[in-house]
């Protein structure tokens, strides 16, 4: 294998998977411990409180992680797909 081409680095395909996998982990988390998980994750995107999101299995964590223009243009994205 030779290098003489420039490789392209395509770094949003790993941050899509790392916010669905993210988001549905949230979701589930919010949803065992009894909330409404739109309502929650709504009321975070929001505000930007991270105490509209359980701590329970690392949730509040995982998404503070994220920034939340990043989530609402991927929830966008796959919203308006087949557009």
């Amino acid at each position: 294998m030779e290098f003489n081409e420039t490789m392209v680095f395509n770094g949003s395909v790993d941050k899509q998977a790392l916010i669905k996998e993210t988001l549905s982990t949230v979701y589930e988390a919010l949803k065992i411990k009894g909330y409404n998980p739109i309502s929650q994750l709504v009321g975070y995107i929001m505000s930007g409180d991270p105490t509209y999101i359980t701590s329970y299995n690392n949730a509040r964590s995982l998404i503070s992680k994220l920034e939340r223009d990043e989530i609402l243009e991927e929830l966008f994205k796959e919203y308006l797909r087949d557009k």
